[in-house]
């Protein structure tokens, strides 16, 4: 994954709009355990945000990957074929290890016993930008989604699957919501 672009835009005290800052993205990793696989963090927004003539805070190098109630979270992710995972010299442990130091928040959410399989306090849009992937969901339910579909989760356990032989690039939208007892 190329480094990521990031325009923010906001209104300036003079009331008009202006740019804030046009930069690489500060979250991103490749990581070293999988190839192909990357994610990067690109925006972060806090409970009660409020809009004016402050320039917005960027506190993505300060918060975990899934937001609180009411944060939101920017995550732009590329999932290579699963058949990397599967190469016989795969180390999971490692892999975890990478994980756990990357992407904290996220990390914390999978679930060991069954690969892939995770649940977040959250409203997920999920969208393919490139390729093709499977939304996994705990029934065993499998959606084949491709280029430019859009899955709308509501805090569900699932796992994201990539059979075929080429990467698959998805932007998510994280909404932090707080669960029913």
């Amino acid at each position: 994954m190329n480094k990521i672009r990031r325009v923010v835009a906001a209104t300036g005290a003079d009331g008009k709009a202006r740019v804030v800052s046009d930069e690489v993205a500060l979250r991103h990793v490749e990581f070293a355990t999988v190839p192909g696989f990357a994610a990067a963090l690109l925006w972060s927004t806090p409970a009660g945000a409020r809009l004016g003539h402050d320039a917005p805070s960027d506190a993505t190098g300060r918060v975990g990957f899934v937001p609180a109630p009411g944060e939101t979270r920017l995550l732009f992710v590329t999932f290579p074929p699963d058949s990397v995972m599967m190469r016989a010299d795969f180390d999971a442990a490692a892999f975890g290890a990478e994980f756990a130091r990357e992407v904290p928040g996220l990390a914390e959410t999978f679930e060991p016993a069954h690969p892939g399989m995770h649940t977040t306090d959250s409203v997920d849009y999920d969208v393919v930008l490139e390729g093709e992937i499977v939304l996994e969901l705990d029934d065993g339910a499998q959606v084949q989604l491709g280029k430019h579909d859009v899955a709308v989760q509501h805090g569900n356990r699932h796992a994201w699957r990539n059979p075929s032989d080429q990467p698959a690039k998805m932007l998510f939208v994280l909404m932090g919501a707080a669960r029913n007892g």
